[in-house]
């Protein structure tokens, strides 16, 4: 990630006066009311200064994509073409021709249009999906609370924070609770930084964005705490909007992007090696312009033409279809690498388990039901203010059930101290009007290292090693029948405590357990094993202990003999982890960092990962990862930092997204492979009847049209069926296999179009340029789309596999067209002109030959290389 020093020094120019002032000063300087704005204000001024997006985020226009279609690489030679013809077929002759000029302007904008609608529509389609999922936050309006998507905050709004917030623009902190925030987007530190009220700093001691204390900056999470800021900026005004086009963030491309890139060199390459090539072996027969119009029309010839086009269709189809089953799609490249994992990493909980976490008991020390244990808890679950977990939930469910609603009243908060992921427990400081109370509840352990008392009936005594092995034991009974303990304990003497803080969690006193019951799916196991049998290893990546999750996962089919923990984690190399990964499917106890670390090396091992996580602490592994798998439900920070989002936590719906994914990228591969055989098969072909025939096989513009109708009947293959076979194992682009089946199936087009030419010439003595460039033109079309049947699968085609009706339409269609063009008006135009019934019984019945010797093709050729789209 990289910075421009000079617009930082001016950014923080532009933010000394905000971050210097006293919050008093800051609120009347500005006028803040701390109530937030009415909703008419806002209005006005989303009205006024337009959404809160950056500009390279902005959607774009119609006219960006007509003039991104109109400007091609395609049209652009094609309109280079037009003007040579404008000078040697209008100005240099005596009578003008506009015959070659009228059918290119008609191949330019038919190419335009073409690829103009499919990718706005496309990209239209997209955006709706997003819009489904989009990350709110939460404002203050006329006094009250108002969930809105990130785009509609405006300058003036108060802006609530908790732990897994966006921060949604440039804030002002004017509350704050022990509120960390995370800005390594901008600043690349890892360190979570705290956000204070008043800044302890004075304009000459800032010399960096991170000296800003008060500050929050758009792009930014919140990790952990509370807070209210002030919106001082938003879109392009904020800092994340100056640097924007400096940043480098997201994902590495996928080999899928990767594959695509190396095959677009190599077809450059050939381009500009054709060129010269095909011009040096026909310059002496033909006119110069001739030749070169020609070797161009043949570089042209081999490329793909309409692959944005189909790359688009098939990904915004693929995302539209998974949509239909709970799927939404953030990032149309993600869907290729969706269907290509071959390692999805999850936690359990929601995933494995039912999510609908049921307070089963509440326990002294010596795990007898205690009803003052939840009482305690209830206290900590109803008055924290951070983000509100399902156990949260769960003790207030029962707290309310057990007759302690009263509590809400009589208790009043005094201060908090917010949960984090180092500490694993979190604090409330609450009093009822006689006496202080501090009350901490979290993991077993952590809660054990802060207790030096035990409470057993009301007595408090010194805890013991005896008692604390005990204590362990009772835990560790009661994560092995399933349940996740969570310990909970407080103390009284805290009255000469003014602030509070971690510093104060010592000394405490340990009053007992709250076990949680949160059940395995039904439908998990099931799950679990349609996904291995699709090539989908799942391992289980969570910050519970060993017991716990060995019983879900012996009762949902994931191996559990080993288990390793974070503690083991930490101490191994690399290499070592890479070796435990081989074997092992389930991690413990881990961080979020050592979360993170697992999924770099799968990755590195070559491993294409999915990662599906909903908590702030699994945004470095969705990040990491190659997919990154959040739901609709997750914590803000999980769902911009997820590629796929699931309306629907459940490995289902995963399952299919994953089918999806990977019948979207047969499809491609159907076009790219098609494309790049036959293409190259007829160039081959051509290039050699140039040089042998007296004239041209086919002349520059009637090679472009036979290109675009060509491509035009493969536009139908990203709605066509995929093979269950071939959904069956996760799917990764391979330039090796690409060009292998170039180089075979290639040279098979070829030999067939020099029968072709051999037929017509010698068998039906056929010396006429026209003639023989017509059955030409016709033949390459119907063969090309007849082919396509052949190989859009590894089966016989017709009978053990049959494409959807839009592509055996198209190519009907097709085909029909490829005959009767040469009987109309534009190809008269173009030099073609009626053949008679025997040349188009030839057209037909080569090409039925070619697919009889094409399957036996495919056979030796799936033997040979075991595998064929």
């Amino acid at each position: 990630m990289q910075t421009n020093k000079l617009e930082e020094n001016k950014v923080i120019k532009m933010y000394g006066k905000e971050c210097t002032q006293s919050k008093e000063e800051f609120l009347n300087s500005f006028k803040i009311n701390e109530n937030g704005l009415s909703i008419n204000q806002a209005e006005k001024r989303l009205h006024t200064f337009g959404y809160n997006e950056i500009k390279q985020e902005k959607s774009k226009k119609w006219y960006n994509y007509f003039f991104s279609s109109l400007f091609s690489p395609f049209n652009s030679i094609l309109m280079g073409i037009v003007l040579v013809l404008i000078y040697t077929d209008i100005l240099l002759p005596e009578t003008p021709s506009y015959a070659n000029i009228i059918v290119i302007i008609v191949l330019v904008l038919a190419s335009t249009f073409l690829e103009f609608f499919e990718e706005y529509r496309s990209n239209k389609a997209a955006e709706k999906l997003k819009e489904l999922v989009a990350t709110t936050t939460i404002v203050l309006r006329d006094g009250k609370e108002f969930k809105i998507p990130i785009k509609e905050v405006v300058i003036g709004d108060i802006v609530k924070l908790s732990a897994g917030s966006m921060i949604p623009a440039d804030l002002r902190i004017i509350n704050s609770k022990d509120l960390f925030v995370s800005q390594s987007t901008l600043t690349g530190e890892s360190e979570a930084v705290k956000k204070l009220v008043e800044s302890n700093k004075k304009n000459e001691d800032i010399d960096n964005i991170a000296d800003l204390d008060n500050i929050c900056f758009m792009g930014t999470n919140v990790i952990s705490g509370t807070g209210t800021g002030v919106v001082i900026k938003t879109a392009d005004s904020t800092y994340f909007g100056k640097i924007a086009k400096n940043i480098t963030t997201g994902k590495p491309k996928t080999s899928f992007q990767k594959g695509i890139e190396q095959i677009s060199k190599l077809l450059i390459r050939f381009m500009i090696f054709l060129i010269p090539l095909v011009f040096i072996l026909n310059f002496w027969k033909h006119d110069n312009l001739t030749a070169f119009t020609f070797a161009v029309a043949i570089a042209i010839g081999i490329t793909p033409l309409l692959l944005p086009v189909i790359l688009s269709s098939s990904l915004s189809k693929g995302a539209v279809r998974m949509s239909k089953k709970k799927t939404i799609v953030k990032k149309l490249d993600s869907i290729q690498s969706l269907g290509g994992i071959n390692i999805l990493c999850t936690d359990k909980t929601g995933t494995l388990t039912e999510d609908k976490i049921i307070l089963e008991k509440y326990l002294d020390i010596k795990g007898n039901e205690d009803t003052r244990v939840l009482k305690h808890a209830f206290l900590n679950a109803y008055f924290q203010t951070g983000l509100k977990s399902n156990m949260d939930e769960a003790v207030i469910t029962r707290g309310l059930e057990a007759g302690m609603n009263d509590y809400k009243k009589t208790y009043t908060k005094i201060d908090e101290i917010p949960f984090d992921f180092s500490r694993r427990r979190l604090s409330v400081i609450v009093t009822d009007g006689t006496k202080r109370q501090l009350i901490t509840k979290g993991a077993v352990e952590e809660i054990l290292n802060i207790c030096s008392m035990v409470d057993y009936k009301g007595e408090v005594f010194n805890i013991t090693k005896e008692i604390k092995d005990n204590i362990k034991k009772i835990s560790k009974q009661l994560n092995q029948e399933g349940l996740r303990v969570v310990a909970v304990c407080q103390k009284n003497d805290i009255n000469s405590i003014k602030s509070f803080d971690v510093s104060a969690e010592k000394n405490m006193v340990l009053m007992g357990f709250i076990g949680f019951l949160d059940p395995p799916k039904e439908s998990a196991k099931d799950s679990i094993e349609q996904l291995n049998n699709a090539g989908v290893r799942v391992i289980v990546l969570t910050g519970d202990n060993a017991e716990i999750t060995r019983c879900i996962c012996n009762k949902v089919g994931i191996n559990s003999e080993r288990i390793v923990s974070g503690s083991e984690i930490e101490k191994l190399s690399d290499m070592a982890i890479m070796r435990l990964l081989k074997s092992t499917n389930i991690f413990v106890k881990l961080s979020p960092i050592e979360k993170a670390r697992i999924v770099r090396l799968l990755k590195e091992n070559g491993n294409v990962v999915g990662y599906m996580g909903d908590g702030i602490n699994d945004s470095p592994s969705l990040t990491n990862s190659d997919v990154g798998i959040s739901v609709d439900t997750a914590v803000d920070i999980a769902k911009e930092s997820a590629d796929i989002i699931l309306l629907e936590k459940d490995l289902k719906v995963l399952l299919s997204g994953v089918q999806e994914g990977r019948k979207t990228f047969g499809n491609l591969m159907k076009y790219i492979k098609m494309a790049v055989s036959f293409n190259f098969g007829e160039v081959v072909s051509i290039i050699i009847a140039s040089v042998l025939l007296p004239f041209l096989p086919e002349t520059p513009i009637q090679l472009l049209l036979e290109s675009l109708l060509y491509d035009l009947g493969q536009l139908t293959l990203p709605f066509d069926n995929v093979d269950k076979e071939y959904l069956s194992s996760p799917k990764q682009f391979n330039v090796k296999s690409l060009l292998h089946f170039m180089l075979f199936m290639g040279p098979l087009s070829s030999l067939f179009d020099l029968i072709i030419f051999a037929l017509m010439w010698f068998g039906f003595n056929l010396r006429d340029s026209a003639t023989f460039q017509t059955v030409w033109f016709s033949y390459s079309i119907v063969s090309n789309l007849m082919g396509m049947h052949i190989i859009r699968t590894a089966k016989k085609p017709f009978i053990q596999s049959n494409a959807h009706k839009t592509v055996y339409t198209s190519s009907i269609l097709l085909s029909l067209i490829g005959v009767l063009i040469p009987f109309t008006f534009l190809g008269n135009m173009i030099g073609l002109v009626p053949i008679e019934f025997k040349y188009i019984c030839l057209i037909i019945m080569v090409p039925i030959f070619y697919c009889f010797v094409a399957l036996f093709a495919k056979k030796i050729y799936i033997k040979k290389f075991g595998e064929w789209i």
